[in-house]
């Protein structure tokens, strides 16, 4: 194990040489200007979010994915979590839809999504840009200086404002979301993955004017996610605040230790290509720029480079969070294709949730998400006051005072037991009966990204659909928001 770390650690460090040097020779793209940005896609409905101390004006918005008939009358809320978009749930949405059609899935799609330039992978999702280009314009130009135009690096001094987009800032754009889905639906049901887990039990929780954001909503939902009720030190809070306020910390967290957005450019690009040329030579394997234990030993497809380094059997911890039960390269070819193994996710349906296919201007994963939210998530503890919150200005402290009449449906699957056990105690806290609670650990069948990849049987959705069955004929009212354009 040390072993394998080390050379994970080895191979991220010479990626990041690399790119390094692609940031200190590339010209600075202005934020948000490489190319159209999520602002005006299709798809995306972009609402007035809070406005969030010294961020321009334009960027005080938060987008929302509508899946479903536009006319049901109950809405599910969808957050995502570390490092993802709005149409990460697209595939599980129009399962869920299309088999409870009197719902409809509304996908948070977070301020800082408006930093990316989807320009490219837009013309490729429309077979106006080639696998190729695809692959110089956000990759190949690293090392090779003469492609032209290509994807711009967004220095991190256009974008201080970034370092302030923590929870307080997550709960006011989340608050306004809600309140739109409320003037529209009978019953509003928020659901979290992994930090959005901890997002939806800060929502919740989160003081209101002396009241909790659970008080207009009539069910929770965690997805392998959810909050701890042990919060971070106030030493650890404010050590963690003052390195990041650092003029040289960038403000953007380095999913598995791969700087932004380079990783989000991995996953996207991935995905994208695993759609449009899956049976193609891997043009990330032979890039040189992808980290050497995500690369197969053997020559490989597009489709099967994405799958080792997703797939639980090959993919390494550090990258836990982008795992799931895909399969294994095949026996043999030239290059090597992928074999699914009877394993539970489709591998073409979760190349389809990071791409964003079907959709323009968006896709399943964040290139840039905000490293003051993950450190505020750590404050979160159930609702429950603590020190730290005050230091990171985080005001979830309803964790007892829930309406009793919520339901709550938590499933574990990398975290196991202890999702189960942190929605427990939530609902212990503010005495909301057990029956109210839907607990199911599939710990090891699962991995992080199978409760929203498995298809056709999937143990989430099963045991979704009478969680919101029995919700949409509950027959008590629900209060309704009030939205705010400012920080409280």
């Amino acid at each position: 194990m040390r072993s394998r770390t080390i050379r994970f650690r080895s191979a991220l460090a010479a990626v990041a040489v690399l790119l390094f040097a692609a940031m200190a020779s590339a010209p600075a793209g202005a934020a948000g200007k490489g190319g159209p940005n999520k602002g005006s896609a299709p798809g995306v409905t972009w609402m007035q979010g809070v406005d969030a101390p010294g961020t321009p004006s334009q960027y005080n918005r938060v987008g929302v994915l509508k899946i479903g008939n536009p006319h049901a009358k109950n809405v599910l809320v969808f957050v995502p979590g570390t490092s993802a978009g709005s149409a990460y749930i697209a595939p599980f949405a129009k399962t869920l839809v299309k088999r409870e059609p009197q719902w409809q899935v509304w996908s948070v799609e977070r301020r800082e999504n408006q930093l990316e330039d989807q320009s490219v992978a837009d013309q490729a999702k429309q077979g106006r840009a080639s696998p190729q280009q695809l692959y110089n314009y956000y990759l190949g130009w690293i090392k090779d200086s003469s492609i032209n135009p290509h994807f711009q690096l967004i220095p991190n001094s256009q974008v201080e404002f970034g370092k302030g987009w923590g929870m307080a800032v997550e709960v006011g754009d989340l608050r306004n979301v809600i309140g739109q889905a409320q003037r529209h639906a009978r019953r509003v049901v928020l659901m979290g993955h992994s930090l959005g887990g901890s997002i939806t039990t800060a929502y919740a929780t989160w003081d209101f004017g002396g009241e909790p954001g659970a008080k207009g909503l009539s069910g929770l939902v965690y997805d392998d996610g959810g909050s701890n009720p042990t919060p971070v030190s106030p030493a650890q809070a404010q050590q963690s605040l003052d390195a990041l306020n650092q003029s040289s910390a960038s403000p953007w967290l380095s999913f598995g230790g791969i700087a932004a957005p380079f990783a989000g450019l991995f996953a996207e690009g991935g995905g994208l290509l695993s759609v449009i040329d899956p049976n193609g030579p891997s043009l990330g394997q032979a890039s040189g720029l992808l980290p050497a234990n995500i690369v197969p030993p053997v020559p490989v497809t597009n489709l099967a480079q994405f799958g080792y380094a997703a797939d639980t059997e090959t993919s390494p911890a550090s990258l836990f969070a982008f795992q799931a039960h895909l399969g294994h390269l095949a026996a043999a070819g030239d290059p090597r294709g992928w074999d699914q193994a009877n394993e539970i996710t489709p591998i073409t349906r979760y190349a389809k949730m990071f791409s964003g296919w079907g959709f323009q201007g968006t896709d399943g994963v964040a290139w840039y998400h905000p490293m003051r939210l993950t450190l505020d998530a750590g404050s979160v503890a159930d609702g429950n006051p603590n020190p730290a919150q005050d230091i990171l200005d985080v005001k979830a402290t309803h964790g007892h005072s829930l309406p009793r009449s919520l339901r709550i449906y938590a499933f574990g699957a990398f975290g196991g037991q202890s999702i189960l056990d942190n929605a427990t105690t939530l609902a212990q806290q503010s005495g909301i009966p057990s029956r109210q609670l839907t607990l199911v650990n599939r710990q090891g069948a699962y991995a992080h990204n199978d409760p929203a990849g498995a298809y056709p049987r999937n143990a989430f959705l099963k045991n979704l659909v009478p969680f919101l069955n029995r919700i949409a004929t509950q027959h008590h009212g629900h209060g309704k928001v009030k939205t705010k354009h400012r920080r409280r």
